[in-house]
């Protein structure tokens, strides 16, 4: 009679001996997957760094964007353009770095390991540990160059702890060297191969406790190893992508000043006079006192109507004298659109 590898046979392990053989890399994605449910933790980021983009976008102009209503799924659409570049440029040095380690798996294959261990080890633990302290000294004195440049900090430590995880590993995962004879030459021909020792009888061969806590201590060593470089090189990213974030709100906003002279006009109508004294913005009131909307506001662009607000802007707007209006949106306004091409042919006082 048979029995079956999964029932704990010598030619095979039980699900909780395959589990225990795990790399230490696997056992700690199973563990950040059973913590962290990727979905939540992907509309988490995408949240972040829309509401980032947003507030830098909006404070360029001065306007508070808590003050506007946006929702998640404003936030979410708007975090696509702050991660559109970041993602294809991880998602290219990814593929990159995957390539390079296939070269270099290729290239140990072909004999010339110890001259290439002896290359490229020191090379990448020295960049990547001047890269990692760069950018650990990037967080603890916001003065230090790196901070000067957009993304340069976290970048350098996220580069600096893969390098230093990669070298670590490469020397771990390959094979010992084959020991050399003391003077140096191959051994003779004619020379008996070493005989092996007897096999240890089977009664001494069970692992001792010491041994099996050393190899449970060890595993999970591992595993705390790779848990710390995931949160470094994590939040190294997240951190970076939040300067990207920023940056890219900013650099909207400095476009849409850029166009303001030449955007679509709006036409603010309200039932009362607003009040509003701003530069570049003039109030008219129509001759016809039974219009609905007897004042008239000109000289204006919309920015974005969300939740009960409007916010224009000015086409005049500078960052020394601008203002920004935030206007509730009710009854009592209305908005007209008049291109640019069609601005002369307003009428002041036609209402």
């Amino acid at each position: 009679m048979t029995v079956s590898p999964d029932n704990g046979s010598p030619g095979g392990e039980t699900g909780a001996g395959r589990a225990e053989a795990l790399p230490p890399i696997r056992r700690f994605g199973a563990l950040f997957g059973a913590v962290v449910a990727p979905t939540s933790f992907v509309t988490g980021l995408l949240y972040y760094f829309g509401l980032n983009q947003a507030y830098w976008f909006y404070a360029y102009f001065g306007v508070d964007a808590t003050l506007l209503g946006l929702g998640t799924t404003d936030y979410l659409v708007i975090s696509v353009d702050s991660l559109f570049v970041p993602m294809v440029v991880a998602a290219g040095a990814g593929l990159a770095a995957f390539w390079g380690h296939d070269l270099l798996r290729a290239r140990l294959t072909t004999g010339a390991r110890p001259r290439v261990l002896r290359i490229l080890v020191p090379v990448l633990g020295s960049a990547g540990f001047l890269l990692a302290l760069g950018g650990f000294w990037s967080v603890l004195d916001d003065r230090l160059f790196l901070r000067s440049h957009l993304a340069m900090a976290p970048l350098s430590l996220a580069i600096g702890v893969i390098l230093l995880a990669y070298t670590l590993q490469l020397r771990r995962s390959l094979p010992p060297e084959r020991i050399a004879t003391p003077s140096g030459s191959a051994p003779d021909e004619g020379a008996e191969p070493p005989t092996s020792p007897e096999p240890p009888d089977a009664s001494s061969t069970s692992p001792r406790p010491r041994q099996t806590r050393q190899a449970v201590r060890s595993e999970w060593v591992g595993v705390a190893e790779w848990a710390v470089s995931f949160v470094l090189v994590g939040l190294s990213l997240i951190w970076a992508a939040s300067d990207y974030a920023a940056a890219v709100g900013r650099g909207r906003a400095q476009g849409l000043v850029s166009q303001l002279s030449t955007s679509t006009t709006t036409v603010l109508r309200s039932e009362r006079s607003l009040g509003v004294d701003v530069p570049g913005v003039r109030e008219v009131l129509c001759d016809n006192a039974k219009s609905a909307y007897p004042y008239r506001y000109e000289g204006l662009v919309l920015v974005i109507q969300s939740a009960d607000q409007y916010v224009l802007l000015p086409q005049s707007w500078t960052r020394d004298t601008g203002v920004a209006l935030v206007i509730p949106r009710t009854d009592a306004v209305r908005l007209e659109f008049v291109p640019y091409a069609a601005r002369g042919t307003l009428n002041r006082s036609v209402c």
